[in-house]
């Protein structure tokens, strides 16, 4: 995890994405990481992202509940659609891959109609 000021363009579509009035907003990127390099095709590789989406969505609720109870805003965004997870009409979509890019400067490649995300230690594992 990284705590990271979020960068101006994606300060204000937030705002939009998440039907709130302009305040500050922190983002907080997460990885995992993978048993396998998830570019690779299978049944073990699609458990294995099976696997690292559920424990992300159950550290994004945890998480959120937790500062949410302490009266503050949160949401996370789910991997899949890019949609906000708490946050009710929102058709806004968020690109993880283009957020890594810009909050941490993580390279990403095309493959397909798929960006892969390149983590500096871990590749695309």
């Amino acid at each position: 995890m990284a705590l990271s000021p979020s960068q101006m363009s994606i300060r204000n579509s937030n705002h939009a994405r998440f039907n709130t009035a302009p305040c500050e907003i922190l983002a907080i990127p997460t990885n995992q990481r993978a048993r396998h390099d998830l570019v690779a095709v299978g049944d073990e590789i699609e458990q294995e992202k099976d696997r690292l989406l559920n424990v992300f969505l159950d550290f994004g609720s945890s998480f959120c509940k937790q500062i949410r109870d302490l009266g503050y805003f949160a949401d996370y965004i789910d991997p899949c659609s890019g949609l906000p997870m708490i946050t009710q009409n929102c058709n806004k979509v968020y690109s993880e891959v283009d957020g890594m890019e810009v909050l941490l400067g993580y390279r990403a490649h095309n493959a397909g109609f798929c960006k892969i995300l390149l983590h500096p230690l871990w590749g695309s594992a």
